[in-house]
């Protein structure tokens, strides 16, 4: 497989430790990657550095062996693109946004545009003013998808989505990509990128701190758990139960952290009244923090 997408010492310095720096990826044509990172860590800025949006500092990023800043052009063509946030169509419908950014692209087939709308449940017949933010999302995915193009870069793209249309959006993905298209999404949302993704590359403060395997990501994982107990408090068995950490007891409260099965956790509590059990997976971010202090 060729490099669909190839960065190589990519930056982008806004001064004061803001930006992009020295960015070496590749995803591979037929991937499916997901670009990972809290909020401001420099997503948007690589997105747009490959969409020929804006000029990079330093380094060089192409799309397909075209250069995104010189040839941004050609690159666009090859690319299906959603953005963070839309433009702005006013009072133009649905439709007519489709048929506006349609006929700029060339022929666009119709039935496409007609199925996409459907699954994902849009009317184009209303005007985008009225659009809630959801349907202004839906509307940008049509966008994308609709002339099948060889790259799909979406910038948080289930960003406003319910949860059927975030399904329906995985659904596609995963079409595109049995068609050997390349998709190359960001997301803070780990759900999201474990139901779409091949590999991921981690980004912090508009460095890459990692690139792995979803296996490896699955292992990143944990939960934080809250137990009530009638009685006594078996603290010595959850200390000792694999994948535990982080046990603190409060009177007949236990705290911790699961890290991968919970069947470690569940044997110690065994033959334990339980009043209560809280289990909840922390935010990515907060998931982040604790990876990067290891």
């Amino acid at each position: 497989m060729t490099g669909a997408i190839v960065m190589q010492g990519l930056s982008k310095d806004y001064g004061s430790g803001h930006g992009l720096f020295d960015l070496d990826l590749e995803v591979a044509e037929g991937e499916v990657f997901g670009f990972l990172g809290p909020n401001g860590a420099g997503k948007t800025t690589t997105i747009r550095l490959l969409m020929g949006l804006i000029h990079g500092s330093a380094g060089t990023a192409t799309v397909f062996g075209l250069d995104c800043d010189r040839d941004s052009v050609a690159v666009k063509r090859e690319v299906g693109y959603l953005p963070g946030e839309l433009p702005q169509f006013g009072g133009m419908r649905g439709s007519e946004v489709v048929a506006y950014l349609g006929g700029m692209r060339g022929a666009i087939d119709r039935a496409r545009v007609t199925e996409i709308a459907e699954r994902l449940e849009l009317d184009l017949g209303r005007r985008f003013r009225e659009y809630s933010r959801g349907n202004k999302q839906k509307l940008g995915l049509v966008l994308a998808f609709m002339h099948r193009p060889r790259l799909l870069i979406l910038d948080e793209p289930t960003s406003g989505l319910d949860p059927l249309n975030q399904q329906t959006f995985h659904h596609m993905v995963g079409e595109v990509s049995a068609d050997g298209a390349t998709v190359f999404l960001s997301s803070h949302v780990l759900s999201e990128v474990e139901e779409t993704c091949s590999r991921v590359g981690i980004i912090r403060d508009g460095r890459l701190v990692s690139d792995m395997t979803m296996d490896r990501v699955h292992e990143l994982r944990y939960h934080e758990v809250v137990i009530d107990f009638n009685g006594d408090v078996p603290e010595g068995a959850v200390r000792a139960a694999a994948g535990v950490e982080d046990v603190a007891v409060d009177g007949p409260r236990l705290t911790c952290t699961v890290h991968g099965g919970f069947d470690g956790l569940l044997a110690a509590i065994s033959g334990h009244t339980v009043a209560d059990l809280v289990s909840r997976e922390p935010s990515l971010e907060s998931i982040f923090l604790s990876y990067y202090s290891k």
